[in-house]
C-alpha cells in the first residue's frame, strides 16, 4: 500500500509546556475487570483525584478502529448501509472495521487494517492512500481511537477477493461525493465516523 507522507499517527492534544495537564490527572488506583468478550473489554477503574480524592469510572476497553471515505473514478463516495442492533436501525456509513488484536495483547497496525476493511466491506483495493487523523469515539467511557483514511485509485478485488465476516450483512450504496458530504451537512447521515470523514475530506478539496 502506498502512503500519504501524512500518514503518521499525531497527537494534536498534546500542546503547552510539559506537565500543564497535572492538575487534571487521574491516577489508576486499581481495576476490576468485569467481563471479556471478543473485542471489549468491561472495567471498572478506581482513580485519585489530584487533591487525594478517589471515584470510580466505567470504561470499555477498545482496541481501536479504521474508517475509509473510499471515492471512485466517478467522484463517487462508497457507503455501506448495514443493520446496528444497539440503536435498532439500519446506518448508511463510510466501510469501516475494528483492529484486531494478537494474542500478545499489541494491535495490529490502522493502515493495514484499512486495506483489508476496503476490500471486504465493498469489494475494491485502493492505489492511493491519505491518513486523514484520527479521534476518539466517545471518551467518557471508552478508549476506542478511529483511524480515518481517504482511499482513491479505487479498482475491483477480483482474485483472492476478501468478503465480510460471517455475521455481517451489508449493501454496497455508492453515492456523488457532493451528494453525500450534503447528507452529512444536512444531518441525514447518524453515523459519526461517516460524518466526520466526509466532512474532513470536504475540508480538504476547498483548500
Amino acid at each position: 500500500m502506498s502512503r500519504d507522507p501524512d500518514a503518521v499517527s499525531r497527537d494534536p492534544d498534546v500542546r503547552g509546556e510539559p506537565g500543564a495537564d497535572e492538575r487534571l490527572r487521574e491516577r489508576l488506583v486499581s481495576r476490576e475487570v468485569l467481563r471479556r468478550s471478543r473485542i471489549l473489554e468491561f472495567r471498572v477503574d478506581t482513580i485519585e483525584l489530584p487533591d487525594g480524592t478517589r471515584s470510580t469510572r466505567d470504561v470499555a476497553g477498545h482496541p481501536g478502529g479504521v474508517g475509509m471515505v473510499a471515492i471512485d473514478p466517478d467522484d463517487r463516495v462508497l457507503l455501506v448501509r448495514q443493520w446496528r442492533h444497539a440503536v435498532g436501525r439500519a446506518l448508511l456509513e463510510i466501510p469501516a472495521g475494528t483492529l484486531d488484536r494478537h494474542p500478545d495483547g499489541s494491535v495490529e497496525d490502522h493502515a493495514l487494517a484499512a486495506a483489508r476493511e476496503l476490500e471486504e466491506e465493498t469489494g475494491y483495493r485502493a492505489g492511493r492512500w491519505r491518513y486523514l487523523g484520527s479521534f476518539f469515539t466517545a471518551p467518557g467511557f471508552t478508549e476506542e481511537q478511529m483511524h480515518l483514511y481517504l482511499a482513491t485509485d479505487l479498482r475491483p478485488a477480483h482474485e483472492g477477493r476478501l468478503g465480510p465476516d460471517e455475521d455481517e450483512r451489508l449493501e454496497l450504496e455508492p453515492l456523488p461525493l457532493a451528494e453525500a458530504i450534503a447528507m452529512a451537512e444536512r444531518g441525514d447521515l447518524r453515523d459519526a465516523k461517516s460524518i466526520v470523514g466526509l466532512l474532513w475530506v470536504a475540508t480538504l478539496r476547498d483548500r
